[in-house]
């Protein structure tokens, strides 16, 4: 959906943004005329929205593609006289009926209507009139909302309503109640509890757990869980899968040889880097430039290989100096996207078509990753030689015992980590024309856009400035960026619903005031991430039901307003954590080497050059089967197709967010996968181990997997089936069910009810609430 789409969906609803944008206060105020158009028109909120979908492309910040020599996104050039006639002008502050914009808008003749009839574009009644207002208000222009240095924000006031715990409560619930809504009860406490330990350790309760929680015993009140599950390992681990995303790390090179890289070292800092809750500047200073501070350490060096996390090709025949730029090319887009929120991209082969970023500016931020001494192609598929690209740094059984404590090397075997290195003289870099890595242009130096905040003096030419500038407390971007991130791993959404896109073609922030507040408010702190995950965690916002009632899912259908938890399906790492860790069989070691579980034969072999030591998929066997899913093996030609199925990305490039979706071959992983059915038998035998019956061993299950007592009339129908596999089993049968998976099978139970056991379990793990925060 674009804004247009968006803003049109959402005028019957009366949005926030609306209001927020207009400095309204007062429902009077902040009313809608008949057409849907505000009593104060903002050229950020109304009018850029329009224009941009619209317009830019002609009129707009790309020099190669504009017409007529005019741009609408600048003020100055959109009031000045028209290049081909001096006596007219584009925008005409107070006088619609005079302004070209206008007249073109509504004019019939095709030979000067705007946008041109051949352009499939055309701006709607509405729309129209919203220019036409703005102008006759007096076309006030801003600076895009956000490349406008953050300020402090003034905390809504609420009269006659004790509804909220915190600040973020109070802007969400003045939104609720300017548009008619009520924020939904509490949720029950064991759908709380479900939906914190998912959203802190990506796993779910354990049932000692959820008995402390319910009777509020052994220190289980609500924040005290959440201070447990902060300092649990599984914190990292948890944060660590959405960090991957962003890093597109991977345990392959990609392209057609894609073979074996040893880069997991790296993914062992980032789990150790939440856990002890390095601040977000460091965390991210060290992951950009750790190899230009002051006498570096090894893992300071270390976490500089999110630079290196990029598909690298071993293939013969290629061009040197053509892969090598597209090297830096996909760090400098990682950059943008992961760090600033900008599609820097766009930019390779000319300016920016809707934002205010041009070709030389892409390039000037791109010369701070093209120093690094590295090579298009190093070397064939072959060795131990190839698993790391040079540069990079060996880990020493010292550096384990010592600096390096947190890795978890299993093994003699010598590691090898890429990392990042510059040259002692640095590369000449020029703007690319059309992005071709062999057609130079002006030679440009290091540099950031001008629009977003001016790369001065006071920073060192190189990445350890642009590290700086990253965090300098006038960057517009940097806090907004990540504080979006993080609140849409909380709530599902973002603030901004395209985090990699905070530009003019990006959605508009749904609560702009809270998204500057808490960005000021974790700047404040020290940029201490579990500050920030705490907030929003203990806000009576995240505790609410997420009973949807009719009127809601009319009115708020994308849960904008956040009248409800979202009910949103667990990702496809935590899906796999949920199976193994209810089941009793997940292995809980914290890092090391990725892993190899079961996967339909033939599929690497069928998709390979034939060369190298990922030719062929070697499964892994005992505990390393267990491991959660973020240690899953990931080669970028043949992702894990049970993760695949549930939307986890290939990893082939940076992504800042996942899509949903809802498939048949979905239920069928769910019904097959083997990991699913062996987690189902193990767990049956554990159950029928123990001295209860069938019931009672039932609603274990149940409560193990889907993190709440069944009611009445679930167990009958549980109790109902389990009874009718005992009866319906043939010994057969039976013992095929039974043979799935490699962990030991416990001949001493009896074959008919452990099956029809399996059977029951598999069925609970197929509930769509089992799978879903709810």
């Amino acid at each position: 959906m674009n804004i247009r789409q968006l803003v049109l969906s959402l005028f019957s609803l009366i949005p926030l943004f609306i209001y927020q944008a207009c400095g309204t206060k007062d429902g009077a105020q902040g009313e809608l005329i008949s057409q849907g158009i505000a009593d104060q028109v903002s050229y950020n909120f109304h009018v850029r929205p329009i224009l941009s979908d619209n317009c830019y492309a002609c009129h707009g910040p790309d020099a190669n593609k504009r017409e007529a020599d005019l741009r609408l996104d600048i003020e100055d050039e959109a009031f000045g006289a028209l290049k081909d006639n001096p006596d007219a002008h584009a925008i005409v502050p107070g006088k619609a009926e005079n302004s070209e914009v206008y007249r073109r808008l509504i004019s019939d003749d095709p030979s000067i209507k705007m946008p041109p009839p051949e352009s499939n574009l055309s701006l709607n009644e509405r729309e129209i009139e919203t220019i036409k207002k703005w102008i006759n208000q007096g076309a006030a222009y801003e600076p895009h909302w956000s490349f406008i240095p953050l300020k402090e924000v003034k905390l809504p006031t609420i009269e006659d309503s004790d509804w909220g715990i915190n600040e973020i409560d109070r802007f969400i619930l003045q939104a609720q109640l300017e548009n008619g809504f009520q924020p939904n009860p509490e949720a029950d406490k064991e759908s709380l509890l479900k939906r914190l330990s998912f959203d802190l350790t990506g796993l779910p309760p354990d049932l000692e757990l959820m008995d402390a929680f319910l009777a509020n015993e052994n220190g289980a009140t609500y924040e005290q869980i959440i201070e447990q599950l902060l300092t649990s390992p599984a914190y990292g681990e948890k944060m660590a899968v959405y960090w991957m995303d962003i890093a597109r790390f991977a345990d392959s090179h990609g392209f057609q040889d894609d073979s074996y890289r040893s880069q997991w070292p790296w993914r062992d800092w980032v789990i150790h880097a939440f856990n002890t809750n390095m601040s977000y500047d460091q965390f991210i200073t060290w992951q950009i430039a750790g190899d230009l501070l002051p006498n570096p350490t090894k893992e300071q060096l270390l976490a500089t290989g999110f630079n290196r996390n990029h598909k690298i090709t071993e293939e013969g025949g290629i061009v040197d100096e053509e892969y090598r730029v597209m090297y830096v090319t996909d760090r400098t887009n990682t950059f943008g996207k992961a760090l600033m929120g900008i599609t820097m991209e766009c930019a390779t082969c000319h300016d920016h078509k809707y934002d205010p970023i041009t070709q030389k500016d892409y390039y000037q931020l791109y010369s701070f990753f093209n120093n690094v001494q590295e090579r298009g192609i190093e070397s064939v598929v072959g060795g131990p030689e190839t698993y790391a690209k040079k540069p990079f740094m060996h880990i020493t059984d010292e550096d384990v015992r010592s600096i390096l404590s947190f890795v978890n090397k299993k093994d003699t075997t010598e590691l090898i980590v890429s990392i990042m290195g510059d040259m002692e003289e640095s590369r000449n870099s020029y703007i690319l024309e059309r992005g071709s890595y062999e057609v130079h242009g002006e030679e440009v130096s290091a540099g950031t856009p001008e629009s977003i905040l001016s790369f001065d003096s006071g920073f060192e030419k190189n990445r350890l400035g642009l590290a700086k500038w990253l965090f300098d407390k006038n960057n517009p971007l940097t806090a907004r960026v990540f504080v979006n991130q993080i609140w849409q791993e909380i709530f599902g959404r973002g603030i901004v619903a395209t985090p990699g896109d905070f530009g003019m073609q990006g959605e508009l922030p749904s609560h702009p005031d809270l998204l500057d507040w808490l960005a000021m408010d974790f700047m404040k702190n020290g940029w201490d991430v579990k500050h920030l995950v705490k907030k929003m965690v203990t806000s009576a916002t995240y505790r609410q039901s997420a009973v949807l009632s009719e009127d809601k899912r009319n009115r708020d259908p994308e849960n904008i307003f956040l009248t409800r938890a979202p009910r949103d399906r667990l990702k496809a790492e935590f899906i796999r954590n949920l199976i193994l860790a209810s089941s009793g069989l997940l292995n809980k070691e914290v890092g090391g080497p990725s892993v190899k579980h079961y996967q339909p034969s033939g599929l690497w072999e069928g998709a390979t050059s034939g060369r190298g030591i990922l030719s062929m998929y070697k499964q892994d066997h005992g505990g390393d089967l267990y491991r959660r899913g973020l240690y899953t093996f990931i080669k970028r030609t043949v992702p894990p197709p049970s993760m695949t199925l549930f939307d986890a990305s290939n990893r082939d490039q940076c992504e800042v967010e996942r899509l949903i979706t809802n498939t048949p071959l979905q239920a069928l992983v769910m019904l097959n996968d083997p990991t699913m059915l062996e987690a189902s038998r193990v767990l049956a035998a554990s159950l029928l181990k123990e001295n209860s019956d069938a019931t009672k061993k039932i609603e274990k299950a149940f409560r193990s997997i889907v993190c709440r007592y069944p009611e009445e009339k679930e167990l009958l129908v549980l109790n109902k089936y389990y009874e009718g596999q005992l009866q319906t089993l043939s010994e057969e049968v039976a013992s095929e069910l039974l043979q799935v998976g490699e962990y030991p099978l416990d001949k001493s139970l009896d074959k008919l009810s452990l099956a029809a056991m399996m059977q029951v379990i598999s069925t609970i793990y197929n509930l769509e609430e089992s799978i879903a925060k709810t």
